[in-house]
């Protein structure tokens, strides 16, 4: 019949969010009504499958919502009331419930425990298809607009296929043409343009040859004459540097170091939290303890050698010079060269399976208790699709499985207030 509605829920979108949405969505409706997932691609769930190198990073086992918000750059204080409604305890109890055990590890990050991110996919991919979720692959949403009923129609551009949906559920993701944004706009939304978050940094400095594969377990990074700062392990790369502290401030700065076209300085301190005073001092007290031993031998820090003989050089000591021969001014030069050594970044990678975009759509036309949109009633947006994004380490993960936890069950609620028929 004309104008029936074939579907309750739509999800555009086959990533973490969206399965997640899809099933609490089909939990919440039972056998009132139907939920369709659409994927554009041929492989849903591609990035949790890539993800942690395989092992799907799940969660961060930061089970205080106050502190998690701290690790989203963007989003963070609006997600605060999700995660009290939906936060890592229940992400846990979720996969614990269909027989995913996960496990911590040293710094914070949840893994199953058989290390594979196989095991999530089949999870979400078993439980949509209980629940009687119909999964469509390579169905990309070409266009979305408001029946005159108030109902949602789907378009197929492929096939010009169209599905009459009374809920819409946007989990298209965080993608570089950010695709869900132009179905949003459509009806009303504000998308913030995306730029990369979460990116390595290109530095060609000869100081950093050789280097390559070498890890500081802390550091701090900045860029000067801005706020960013950063501190945790860093990672010398064969394109530049690498590591949490780097992926953290890039995150930080997602929109400053875009506009500045990924050119910019950046200090290194290989001991964090010391003044220079501080390192003077122990500089100071290595030479009268060890006068005898070469400068390049090691010094009073916890610093990788093959690090330490280059820091020396770049004070411009020589590698056969003893701490007894070390001059004032090649202290201070060496003082420099531990706490804020310079170096020149000139761009930026990715790892693009596991790409993670700053931008999408605009925060303050969401009702962050049910995703909904301010503008558009019926529609919800989850997961990357919104302008949010969290650090490395399992928040990215998390946010999409509160927001489609939330948005499924809102989306679901809505279509069996609407008693609709099929």
């Amino acid at each position: 019949m004309a104008g029936m509605i074939q579907h309750s829920v739509l999800v555009i979108g086959g990533g973490a969010a969206g399965y997640f949405a899809a099933i609490a969505a089909a939990e919440r409706l039972g056998p009132a009504g139907r939920v369709v997932l659409c994927e554009a691609t041929a492989h849903p769930l591609a990035k949790v499958r890539v993800s942690g190198g395989g092992r799907c990073n799940v969660t961060h086992d930061c089970p205080e919502p106050r502190e998690l918000v701290k690790r989203y750059p963007r989003g963070g204080s609006e997600l605060l009331g999700a995660f009290h409604r939906f936060g890592p305890r229940d992400t846990i109890a979720w996969f614990s419930e269909r027989g995913v055990a996960l496990k911590t590890e040293e710094d914070g990050r949840m893994f199953p425990v058989t290390d594979d991110s196989a095991t999530i996919v089949d999870c979400l991919q078993r439980e949509a298809a209980r629940l009687g979720v119909e999964v469509r692959t390579r169905w990309p949403v070409t266009a979305l607009r408001r029946a005159e009923g108030g109902d949602f129609i789907a378009t197929s551009g492929p096939t010009a296929e169209t599905l009459e949906v009374a809920c819409v559920i946007l989990a298209t993701g965080g993608t570089k043409a950010l695709a869900g944004g132009t179905l949003a706009e459509t009806l009303g939304h504000t998308v913030e343009p995306p730029v990369p978050s979460l990116f390595t940094f290109h530095c060609r400095d000869p100081r950093l040859d050789g280097l390559a594969g070498l890890a500081v377990a802390d550091a701090e990074v900045s860029v000067p004459g801005t706020r960013l700062r950063r501190r945790g392990p860093l990672l010398v790369t064969h394109a530049g540097l690498s590591g949490p502290a780097i992926l953290t401030l890039s995150a930080w700065g997602a929109r400053e170091l875009a506009a500045v076209g990924y050119r910019f300085s950046l200090e290194v301190n290989v001991v964090p939290g010391r003044t220079r005073e501080q390192v003077r001092s122990d500089l100071r007290a290595q030479r009268t303890a060890h006068p005898r031993r070469r400068v390049s031998s090691g010094g009073p820090f916890a610093v990788p050698l093959r690090l330490w003989e280059r820091l020396a050089l770049t004070a411009g000591i020589d590698p056969e010079t003893t701490w007894s021969h070390l001059s004032t001014e090649a202290l201070e030069a060496l003082v420099g060269a531990v706490v804020e050594t310079r170096l020149a970044i000139e761009g930026k990678s990715l790892n693009k399976e596991e790409f993670v975009t700053c931008g999408g759509v605009r925060r303050t036309e969401i009702d962050f208790r049910t995703l909904a949109s301010r503008c558009c009633p019926g529609l919800y947006v989850v997961g990357e699709a919104l302008d949010v994004d969290g650090v490395t380490g399992g928040f990215n993960f998390q946010a999409a499985w509160t927001t489609g936890w939330l948005a499924g069950h809102a989306a679901a609620e809505v279509a069996l207030q609407e008693r609709i028929r099929e």
